[in-house]
């Protein structure tokens, strides 16, 4: 490691479904954050790790910032909150549309307290012209707090390069905080719930899995093979709920399985042999114990 060499934690934030998980996914180099087109998709802050010859990069993707509507929803915005402590640099994604909203505004009002560097990012340029651009970047730039602009495409991986040299201008010299081919700070067993719910989220075209919870019950690998046996139960509100997302004849339940399973083996390096189950808790999203029990604890994400 030379003498010059950066390091720092990074906190990514903005309204929900603005592309956050995209994005760290491509400057990661592999898939640590789930996606979907669903709003709420990330439920905790994440810890992605970007090692390089000159830097390391900690980022924490973290919930899109949203009106709470249930206990749920107010540990994502106070989760994502708590990620603006003691970090070097703060991401603010923000996208394609020409106005400033009022969820943008909300966020801009909570930075503009803050002692910690922004750096803007205008996710989504692939859907506007260089035009639109330019007024996008205008609209920011009376902004005294937001030290750069950065217009981007995650989704084309357009100006990435870009992007990484502003952050790395931002943070200090320093250590490398973890093993240069650790990529991310969470565990496999939580990796692979979140594999799992974000192919209920594709597989379902209603409300209903943002009332779907994921906790694995097993993840053992065999001694005698390369082959891992994992057990899960997907959890939901209700009773009618539990039958659509089951399926007819189990259809449904299976082809969340297949899909998982396929991703999961990818990541592990090995068969999987994967069992799901699904089960009913009533307003789960409304009771701390159980959110407690799901991995929903703030002290965790500190």
């Amino acid at each position: 490691m030379n003498n010059n060499f950066k390091s720092g934690f990074i906190s990514v934030v903005g309204r929900t479904n603005v592309g956050k998980s995209t994005l760290l996914n491509l400057l990661i180099g592999q898939k640590i954050s789930i996606i979907s087109n669903r709003p709420q998709t990330t439920r905790n802050n994440i810890r992605c790790i970007r090692t390089t010859d000159t830097s390391q990069m900690v980022f924490i993707d973290t919930p899109g910032f949203h009106k709470p509507k249930s206990k749920l929803s107010d540990y994502m915005v106070e989760v994502a909150g708590e990620s603006f402590k003691e970090v070097d640099l703060i991401l603010f994604l923000v996208e394609e549309d020409l106005e400033i909203g009022r969820g943008d505004g909300f966020l801009l009002e909570k930075l503009s307290k803050e002692s910690t560097p922004v750096v803007l990012v205008i996710n989504k340029i692939d859907k506007i012209n260089k035009e639109d651009i330019l007024t996008k970047i205008k609209l920011y730039e009376k902004y005294d707090f937001i030290k750069d602009i950065v217009p981007i495409s995650a989704f084309k991986g357009e100006n990435i390069d870009t992007l990484v040299d502003v952050i790395e201008k931002y943070l200090p010299v320093g250590p490398m905080y973890f093993p240069e081919d650790m990529v991310t700070d969470r565990s496999e067993r939580f990796v692979v719930s979140e594999i799992i719910r974000e192919k209920i989220l594709r597989s379902l075209k209603e409300e209903i899995p943002h009332g779907t919870a994921v906790e694995i019950m097993l993840m053992k690998k065999r001694e005698d093979k390369n082959l891992y046996d994992i057990e899960a139960n997907i959890y939901t509100e209700r009773e009618n709920h539990k039958r659509i997302i089951i399926g007819k004849g189990g259809n449904m339940l299976k082809r969340v399985g297949s899909l998982a399973r396929k991703e999961i083996e990818e990541m592990l390096g090995a068969k999987v042999n994967l069992k799901l189950w699904v089960k009913v808790r009533d307003e789960w999203r409304d009771k701390p114990s159980v959110l407690n029990s799901l991995g929903y604890n703030k002290k965790d994400e500190l």
